[in-house]
């Protein structure tokens, strides 16, 4: 096996498909993919609902039938595959180097020109949130819950109360109901959900399943197992408001309160990272504050459709492919994007415009619902540009495109992207 490549990407989920064959087709003559399960495809081999491709092949389609798209087109390439390697460490510090184990080639240091970080993301977990209660069998992260039905063939209970109306909690209940579950409701504490409205619409509405937002779960009640829960409101402050407790009767909690970035060999390699995304700050090309890493995928912030991930990681390979041949783009001129009024974070966080051919995309989440608003981008006290929408929610990401005439425009260096409601 060879230690010199062109590139190395991390992570066999779509974002490590995507910008593996995007690397290749842009010119970088030699590049492995090293992913730590048995296969490739990642979360898309457990979810086998449909509603994915919409954007990119314009076909629904379920997870794997998506991931199995780029798996054959890996198979008709030249590129490495490893699976089951862990990746330790990155050592970046002389060359780019990745410390990696496998079951058969053992110990293995492998140096590359560029690196693609696509490691995905993780679900909080019960200790994350701080539930008070007992400690009994039957609490899962919807995920988990996934995983045994969708892939083992488990039913994970009878009686079920989703805390969380995070994407995958309101497809576990649609999923639960089909298998003849009863999923009493999906209780969510702030007073909107963190879901797309085609999910709330087709997995809960169609079910007669209900949604309580502005509610949490105070209590869990068990011994061995689950027995009961308890729910109540909560102020506009989050705090649970005396003397609405409900209990409920039920064997399984799933939880759906959040996804984090795993970027824990990000932060051991150095690389910056932005508190707003839990990923590594990046460039208008996806490369990290370190010259020659990259970071794609829901490992630089959470998505909601595997479509952008697409996008976004053949991106990234491709600029890890110039980059393996040419070097970064100059920071000359560099511009930092903020996020002002009821905007949560913006990816990139900041742009080399000697690095943009003809246009950026910037994508972002707002911090609240907004109804007939404008999405403002300004340089100091000019406003540069406008963009209407007729609704935006937390749930769903947003993407404006900055044309490069733009961001000739700005002072200071700086962007700040904001809401402002219409009147």
């Amino acid at each position: 096996m060879k230690q010199e490549y062109d590139v190395i990407v991390v992570g066999g989920g779509p974002a490590g498909l995507a910008a593996a064959l995007s690397a290749r087709q842009n010119g970088a003559e030699s590049v492995v993919l090293l992913e730590r399960q048995a296969d490739l495809g990642g979360i898309l081999n457990q979810c086998i609902h449909n509603g994915f491709g919409l954007h990119y092949f314009k076909q629904e389609l379920t997870g794997p039938e998506y991931a199995e798209r780029f798996i054959d087109e890996l198979k008709k390439t030249d590129i490495e595959v490893l699976t089951g390697t862990m990746v330790l460490e990155l050592d970046l510090s002389e060359r780019r180097t990745v410390y990696a184990i496998h079951p058969q080639r053992g110990y293995l240091e492998l140096h590359a020109k560029a690196i693609v970080l696509a490691m995905g993301c993780r679900e909080r977990t019960r200790g994350a949130i701080g539930i008070p209660g007992s400690r009994p069998a039957g609490v899962f992260t919807a995920g988990a819950a996934q995983l045994y039905m969708n892939l083992e063939g488990d039913r994970v209970g009878n009686r079920v109360v989703i805390l969380g109306s995070g994407d995958i909690g309101l497809i576990m209940a649609r999923r639960l109901t089909l298998e003849g579950a009863k999923v009493l409701g999906v209780y969510e504490v702030m007073p909107y959900s963190g879901g797309l409205m085609r999910n709330i619409v087709q997995c809960l509405n169609d079910y007669d399943i209900p949604l309580h937002l502005s509610h949490t779960i105070t209590e869990i009640r068990g011994d061995k197992r689950v027995e009961q829960v308890v729910v109540q409101k909560v102020d506009e402050n989050r705090v649970p408001i005396p003397g609405t407790e409900e209990v409920l009767d039920c064997d399984t909690v799933l939880l759906s309160v959040g996804l984090i970035p795993e970027n824990e060999l990000s932060r051991q390699a150095g690389l910056e990272i932005d508190p707003r995304t839990n990923g590594p700050v990046v460039y208008e090309n996806m490369e990290t504050s370190t010259p020659g890493v990259f970071a794609c995928g829901n490992v630089a912030h959470v998505h909601d459709l595997v479509d952008f991930v697409t996008a976004e990681s053949q991106r990234a390979g491709k600029s890890a492919a110039l980059c393996s041949k040419s070097g970064s783009p100059s920071a000359e001129g560099m511009l930092r994007l903020k996020n002002g009024f009821g905007v949560g974070y913006t990816v990139p966080q900041n742009i080399r415009p000697q690095g943009v051919e003809k246009s950026v995309d910037v994508f972002f989440r707002v911090n609240q619902i907004f109804r007939g608003a404008q999405i403002m981008v300004s340089a100091g006290e000019t406003r540069i540009a406008s963009y209407h929408r007729e609704h935006m929610a937390p749930g769903e990401m947003e993407k404006i495109t900055l044309p490069l005439a733009l961001l000739k425009k700005a002072e200071n260096g700086e962007l700040v992207v904001s809401i402002e409601k219409e009147e």
